[in-house]
């Protein structure tokens, strides 16, 4: 009956997402200018890594897709309950779990499906990348969207207002990006904050799929990445799910 469930919800809102395809194409623009601008600043510098600029910019801004893309998913359930339909939903016998599931399989799809397509202009602008490198990391973007979105639903459930949710998303995100080393290596920086930049979980992500993006796939980058993605996908998907059964969602 989960698998049933989740199906369903997945289903509604992906026919919702395949209805807005302005919504979806719109959804990787940001990325993608930071491709076409700032990529070709970075041509020929010394970033202190394996691999070329494109190497160390690419997975960094495939990341920040899901980043700033799942974080912000919550604002849907805001919407929905101004609308009634959390209510209509309530009285239903569907598993909460697969309220929270069908939706951020959905998000979890589109955000792959941007990464598609921001990859497939990163390769006509000059990236090279081993083809399991890149399957890789839209694997990455695919857990971080599902952690992301999860504990973005869950603070939704929490606030009533757009004008509470919006505030307290962007004072989490933006120390996200500067503290990751999603434009650059953190390497680069002073050892300071390269020492606390690893108190940032999205940094081992990031080190992981600049590996898998050279080709290095057993590097301890890697496994650290996997199990944080992993465990972070986990723990946030278990924090929703209880979100949203003590909600009434």
């Amino acid at each position: 009956m989960l698998l049933h469930d989740t199906a369903l919800i997945y289903g509604r809102y992906l026919r919702q997402s395949l209805r807005s395809r302005f919504a979806l194409l719109f959804g990787v623009l940001m990325p993608l200018l930071y491709l076409l601008f700032f990529g070709p600043l970075l041509t020929d510098l010394p970033l202190g890594g394996r691999g070329d600029s494109w190497q160390v910019l690419v997975p960094g801004l495939l990341l920040q897709l899901a980043l700033f893309g799942a974080s912000f998913a919550g604002f849907m359930i805001i919407l929905e309950k101004g609308q009634g339909i959390v209510d209509r939903m309530r009285v239903t016998p569907v598993s909460r779990l697969a309220l929270l599931l069908g939706r951020v399989l959905r998000e979890a799809t589109v955000f792959v499906f941007q990464a598609v397509l921001l990859v497939l202009a990163a390769l006509a602008m000059g990236l090279r990348a081993p083809l399991p490198g890149i399957l890789i990391g839209f694997g990455f973007v695919a857990l971080l969207t599902v952690a992301l979105a999860a504990l973005s639903y869950a603070l939704a459930m929490k606030v009533s207002t757009p004008q509470q949710f919006g505030p307290t998303i962007n004072a989490l995100t933006m120390p996200c990006m500067l503290l990751s080393g999603l434009m650059l290596p953190m390497t680069l920086g002073p050892a300071w904050l390269d020492v606390l930049s690893h108190l940032m979980p999205f940094r081992y992500l990031v080190d992981a799929v600049r590996d898998a993006y050279v080709g290095q796939y057993a590097t301890p980058h890697m496994l650290y990445g996997s199990l944080v993605a992993a465990g972070f996908a986990t723990l946030a998907v278990t924090v929703g799910t209880r979100v949203f059964r003590t909600a009434g969602a």
